[in-house]
């Protein structure tokens, strides 16, 4: 009885000590061997991006608007209110440095003041001068009556000597005709120099009342009320105090109207051949993953660009949402599940068990009884977890999700 109770225990031990052995080669073998059933039925072709909530309207808050006239081309950024403050229509946005205004106002200012001064001079010079100029055809005015007097008593004298009066007379009067011409003209030049003077006075005042009413709008106030975003500049980042902006592009923020929102993502080149205005969306929301929104594809562009992020070319895409949540708030990240196509009762497998010969040849592990059978498949649309066969498979085969136990890929 021992002896069989012994030889019981030593069986077990040594069972024990098998499977403790072979325990995980078992294990990893029955991972390998898992398989599924061939699905049948309807098929949702969606792609799947990510996106960021911006707001359908808004409406730009512009620096000022003077900048290019007064050939300034960029203005620092010095005073913001946070990025989300709420503000009625005339409360406080921002301030911008207004150090070089200031610099060229100063300089318009000592223009001016000798432009003041040139004026002035001109003014003087041209009133003397015609002051002589008139003083002058008075004077040879009186000469002509004296010249006609002299004619007049020369009448019983010789012949040469009344001669020469004529010709004195005539002589004195052709000075005063000429004197005359030459006032109109000196008269013209005086015009000509007071209206250009005067407009480099006038261009000086000009340009120095555009710099002060420039810099009485260097304070930024909002045009309506809303929710302030800032402005995303070139490389992506938001505007913020030290930034600049530009005499062409002087947008410091937005007032969204949260009222209308919508997804803004790129979808990739290889994709977006599948997406077309219209389609259905499932949106979610990083912030708040218990939300469900839907939405449609709004506008899709023609163009593509760069991804900074790879070497990849995307094309934008907007969703406009169809729920109106005063939760939803801009520059929130949101996953958009675009319905490109849906397939009526077709067969389809999960992306796991599928696998690859070059190019063309597209198989799976296909269990017959015991054992794995290699199956060339062709397939058709696909999503992100399942793709669909077109032949190769029939429903209720079975596959396995990867390469089974003693089989070589």
């Amino acid at each position: 009885m021992n002896r069989k109770f012994l030889i019981a225990l030593t069986l077990l031990g040594l069972g024990l000590a098998g499977w403790f052995i072979f325990k995980d080669k078992l294990v990893g073998a029955e991972k390998n061997n898992l398989t599924v059933k061939v699905i049948q039925g309807d098929f949702e072709v969606t792609v799947f991006t990510t996106g960021e909530l911006q707001a359908k309207e808004s409406k730009d808050i512009d620096g000022p608007t003077g900048l290019r006239n007064a050939q300034i081309w960029q203005v620092k950024i010095a005073d913001l209110v946070p990025e989300g403050t709420r503000v009625k229509k005339g409360e406080f946005i921002g301030r911008l440095d207004p150090t070089e205004v200031m610099t060229k106002i100063k300089d318009e200012s000592s223009e001016i003041s000798k432009n003041q001064s040139k004026f002035t001079q001109t003014k003087l010079d041209t009133t003397l001068d015609l002051r002589n100029a008139r003083d002058e055809i008075v004077n040879l005015g009186f000469t002509v009556k004296e010249k006609d007097n002299i004619v007049g008593q020369s009448s019983f004298e010789a012949p040469s000597i009344i001669q020469q009066a004529k010709m004195d007379l005539d002589k004195a009067k052709r000075q005063l005709k000429q004197a005359q011409t030459n006032y109109k003209i000196k008269e013209s030049q005086a015009v000509a120099k007071m209206q250009e003077v005067t407009a480099i006075l006038e261009k000086s005042q000009y340009k120095i009342s555009l710099l002060q009413e420039l810099m009485g709008n260097f304070t930024i106030m909002a045009p309506e009320d809303g929710m302030v975003i800032y402005q995303r500049e070139w490389n992506g980042k938001k505007r913020v105090v030290g930034a600049t902006i530009g005499a062409w592009d002087p947008t410091v923020a937005t007032l969204p109207d949260l009222s209308v929102m919508q997804s803004r993502t790129y979808i990739n080149e290889v994709d977006i051949r599948k997406i077309k205005k219209g389609q259905n969306v499932n949106i979610s929301l990083d912030a708040f993953p218990e939300k469900k929104l839907t939405g449609k594809v709004l506008t899709v562009a023609n163009v593509g660009e760069q991804n900074p992020r790879s070497e990849a070319k995307v094309f934008e895409v907007n969703v406009i949402i169809n729920e109106k949540d005063t939760s939803l708030r801009p520059a929130m990240t949101t996953g958009n599940y675009i319905l490109a196509d849906k397939l009526k009762n077709v067969l389809y497998i999960p992306l796991e068990s599928l696998h690859a010969e070059g190019d063309t040849l597209n198989y799976v592990y296909k269990k017959e009884g015991l054992k794995a059978v290699k199956q060339a498949i062709k397939l058709g649309a696909s999503n992100d977890n399942f793709v669909v066969v077109t032949s190769g498979l029939k429903a209720d085969d079975e596959v396995y999700l990867s390469v089974p136990e003693g089989e070589k890929k």
